[in-house]
């Protein structure tokens, strides 16, 4: 089965790119390198060759060198840049078992084929190599969501996709699973970002090269009308009692190891050699027979 095409991967590039170009709005990407950060200092291990899959600037990769987590990487850029190889993250041109740590951290929402995206992470990591992701999970922009559904309902009679259709954490397992990759974790945090008025949340999209890359989207421009009805339903359902209002950006975390032999394995039914009543310290009730008449 061929893979939906949700986004418009040019567009995804062009947009990012003037984002760098005329100043790129990094305070959500350098909370997410942060944690980054924070989630590798547990992993008591080196790691001399790690990727960046296409992180949006170079702050992953400049971490990882900064704190002496990685002797040497190589970043997968989105766009041209000193010292990055220009690529695709759905089409990493490694060989594979090369890398003993890949990380991403806020680009894989945008991939038309997340599961083969992190196939190719996969075979690119050596056995027993890390990979550990961010990406935008399903709640983020919600409140954008609404406000535009309402007021496209109302003044078009007709609803534009605007904002685009994030993975859940609740598939995130079986996605790390699928791709290969042993003792997959994932969880989820969400962070909320104040704004004075919607346009300022807009101006900011724009700036992190997320404003509407959707393949579905209205190819004609937004209307006037429509842009400040969405406007105005946002201040009047979600504003704080303050005025302000808040923009919720999920951030879905993943982590997977690519299978080795010294990795920890479940054992088959029935093979545990203590049973658990011993193990807690407690007396087993057996489980009363059904009554004989």
């Amino acid at each position: 089965m061929s893979t939906p095409v949700v986004f418009d991967r040019p567009l995804v590039r062009h947009r990012l790119e003037r984002a760098l170009r005329d100043g790129y709005a990094d305070f959500l990407l350098a909370r997410v390198v942060e944690d980054l950060e924070e989630r590798l200092a547990t992993v008591l291990r080196p790691f001399p060759l790690a990727l960046d899959v296409g992180t949006p600037t170079p702050a992953a990769a400049d971490i990882l060198r900064r704190s002496g987590r990685a002797d040497a990487v190589l970043r997968v850029s989105p766009v041209a840049e000193p010292g990055g190889v220009l690529g695709d993250e759905e089409r990493l041109p490694f060989a594979g078992q090369k890398f003993d740590l890949a990380v991403s951290c806020l680009a894989l929402q945008s991939v038309n084929d997340l599961p083969g995206a992190m196939i190719q992470i996969r075979r690119a990591l050596k056995p027993d190599g890390l990979f550990i992701g961010a990406l935008l999970g399903g709640s983020t922009l919600n409140e954008l969501r609404q406000a535009f559904t309402q007021a496209e309902s109302e003044l078009e009679g007709g609803v534009s996709p605007r904002v685009a259709p994030f993975v859940d954490v609740r598939d995130l397992g079986g996605l790390l699973q699928r791709a290969g990759f042993a003792l997959p974790v994932t969880d989820s945090e969400v962070i909320r970002v104040r704004y004075g008025d919607p346009f300022r949340l807009m101006r900011d999209l724009r700036q992190m090269g997320l404003a509407n890359a959707l393949n579905d989207r209205r190819k004609t421009p937004l209307r006037r009308a429509t842009l400040l009805r969405a406007a105005e339903i946002y201040a009047e359902r979600f504003a704080d009692p303050d005025g302000r209002m808040p923009a919720t950006f999920e951030i879905l975390w993943l982590s997977g190891w690519a299978p080795h032999e010294s990795q920890q394995k479940p054992l088959r039914p029935g093979s545990a050699k203590m049973r658990l009543a011993d193990a807690l310290g407690t007396v087993e009730n057996p489980t009363p027979g059904p009554k004989k008449d």
